[in-house]
């Protein structure tokens, strides 16, 4: 949902970036390998040692930044299979990064008590959900149909996620957290259950 709003903003601010990095020879698939390199490493650097607003704040930029593959692409070679599915494929290493991060940070840094462990069940459920969200849609593509839709896309689970944690990090309580996984790990499962939905209505289309 907010993936798709912000498209259109990316889009305006990366243009002049793109300009440049075409100029200099840099291909857009060298970005999107920088961008997935930065955003594991912050990752699991910042987040597993309690640094979560300075990671999030890192973890912002980077992924923000990594947008400008898109743009490079399609002013340099309007964007190749093999791009798409780099990238595609290279994102799920970094939402497993993000979310196996909080997950770390539950497990070695809050207190033992009943939120820590909702926030490690709901942590590993979300890292299921950062999988099983595009599987659904690259399995959906695979017989024809494009099932992009759902509650919940790639940008709104990281934001809520990494959000959550943020805020509690300056001192909201730690349930905060466990509500914004526990929103992830649901929205996901909603996402995975409308792309099946919506599968199982079109796919006679998508075999004509």
């Amino acid at each position: 949902m907010l993936g798709n709003h912000g498209r259109s903003i990316t889009k305006a601010v990366f243009t002049p970036l793109a300009r440049v990095l075409a100029r200099l020879g840099v291909t857009p698939n060298m970005v999107t390998v920088a961008g997935t390199v930065a955003s594991v490493a912050v990752a699991v650097i910042c987040i597993p040692q309690g640094w979560i607003w300075q990671g999030g704040i890192a973890l912002a930029l980077v992924m923000f930044g990594d947008s400008v593959d898109g743009t490079l692409a399609r002013m340099t070679t309007g964007g190749t299979r093999f791009g798409a599915f780099l990238d595609s494929t290279l994102d799920r290493l970094a939402d497993g990064a993000v979310f196996g991060s909080l997950t770390a940070f539950a497990v070695f840094r809050m207190n033992e008590s009943p939120v820590r462990t909702w926030v490690i069940v709901a942590g590993i459920c979300s890292i299921i959900g950062a999988a099983a969200v595009p599987y659904a849609r690259a399995r959906a593509e695979s017989i024809g149909v494009v099932a992009k839709l759902g509650i919940a896309e790639r940008t709104d689970r990281l934001i809520v996620g990494m959000g959550s944690a943020i805020v509690m990090s300056v001192g909201a309580p730690a349930w905060v957290l466990a509500l914004g996984l526990t929103w992830v790990a649901f929205a996901s499962f909603i996402t995975v259950c409308q792309r099946i939905w919506f599968t199982a209505r079109h796919i006679d289309e998508g075999a004509q």
